[in-house]
């Protein structure tokens, strides 16, 4: 692995993959691999489905004037997520302005989302017939990660991750390097909100796979999140709809609600689940420390918190339309045999009158 910068994006396009269909499909197009960290024992970290990775091809990329050789990989996870990652190769000579430069000049070009969108809509018509396409709003996620097997010691990372040419204040810089970590010499990753350093002098790439597997898990929280507040809304509005109706109609849109969204809840909590069981760091410390820093950064856990509020709203909200509906099934029993002891009062008394 050379130097280089990677720029990820992050999209939510299905309801979810079959990978062994996937890669049956990538492979008539390109060679395919499994995501696997290199340095770690198989038990240390558990990945339950790993992504399936197609290599797209090579592209020139004009960045500042200059033509950049820029290598595109796909890679596709089954509850939904394609990544895209364009690893733009740095020259063996670069200068660390050179780096500043273009950190800056990609922060604040535009012109890289038509292509990133092009090769989105290539692989999603490729693998139309492994998955179940999305009909609600889609959700994207960027990042960029500079990953380095030679990093000068003059070097200042900050201004890099920052994409700031101006001096940055103590308690900023101080902020950027707070979840630095290194496990040996040689290697050095550096986590902030949106963008990463690794440096690794043997070339793993096991610390940017777990950052992306925390992006994906972000963008699959974030769809989720949105679509309960969708569904959410819809619900309300489809109660106020029932409540205008006669009470015999109510009660029957009740329940078809009511069935429609305890569905919901648990197709919802069924999708959670596998996020947070996607991946399990159980015997690497150091890794598991990287992986919880990524998750921490980039706010997963607000996310799946907002979620489960929602899934507790929705509860809420059966468990009082239910209410309703025993309570009117309650009256209709009662007006019920109310209604047959009149009936057996007036039968006996026509009995006596006719005698």
């Amino acid at each position: 692995m050379q130097d280089s910068i990677w720029l990820y994006r992050i999209y939510e396009v299905a309801k979810e993959f079959d990978l062994g269909l996937v890669q049956a499909l990538f492979m008539k197009e390109k060679p395919t691999s499994r995501m696997r960290l290199s340095r770690v024992r198989p038990k240390s970290i558990i990945i339950e489905n790993p992504p399936v990775s197609m290599e797209l091809g090579t592209w020139e990329i004009p960045i500042e004037g200059r033509l950049y050789k820029g290598q595109v990989v796909a890679r596709v996870y089954d509850l939904g997520v394609v990544s895209l990652i364009l690893q733009i190769i740095l020259p063996e000579d670069l200068t660390y302005e050179q780096l500043l430069d273009l950190s800056v000049a990609l922060y604040n070009l535009d012109d890289l989302e038509a292509l990133f969108h092009q090769w989105r809509d290539s692989v999603t018509s490729t693998l139309a017939g492994a998955m179940e396409p999305l009909h609600e709003g889609k959700v994207e996620e960027d990042f960029t990660l500079f990953f380095f097997r030679r990093w000068r010691e003059n070097w200042d990372p900050v201004p890099v991750l920052l994409a700031e040419r101006e001096t940055v204040s103590a308690q900023m810089r101080q902020e950027t390097m707070k979840n630095s970590f290194a496990y040996g010499r040689k290697d050095h990753a550096i986590l902030t909100w949106d963008s990463a350093l690794v440096y690794d002098a043997e070339g793993s790439t096991d610390i940017p796979d777990l950052i992306e597997f925390a992006l994906t898990q972000l963008v699959e929280l974030r769809y989720y999140d949105e679509l309960l507040s969708g569904e959410m809304n819809q619900m309300y509005d489809d109660i106020d709809r029932a409540d205008r109706d006669n009470w015999y109609s109510r009660l029957r849109q009740y329940r078809k609600i009511m069935k429609s969204y305890m569905e919901l809840v648990i197709d919802i909590n069924e999708v959670t689940e596998k996020i947070q069981n996607a991946i399990k760091v159980t015997e690497d410390i150091f890794y598991a420390r990287v992986y919880a820093a990524a998750t921490g950064i980039l706010r997963t856990s607000v996310w799946m918190d907002s979620i489960k509020h929602k899934l507790s709203v929705i509860a809420n909200n059966y468990s009082l339309l239910n209410d309703e509906v025993v309570n009117h099934r309650s009256m209709l029993l009662e007006l019920a045999i109310i209604g047959l002891i009149v009936f057996e009062v007036l039968m006996s008394l026509s009995e006596k009158i006719f005698k």
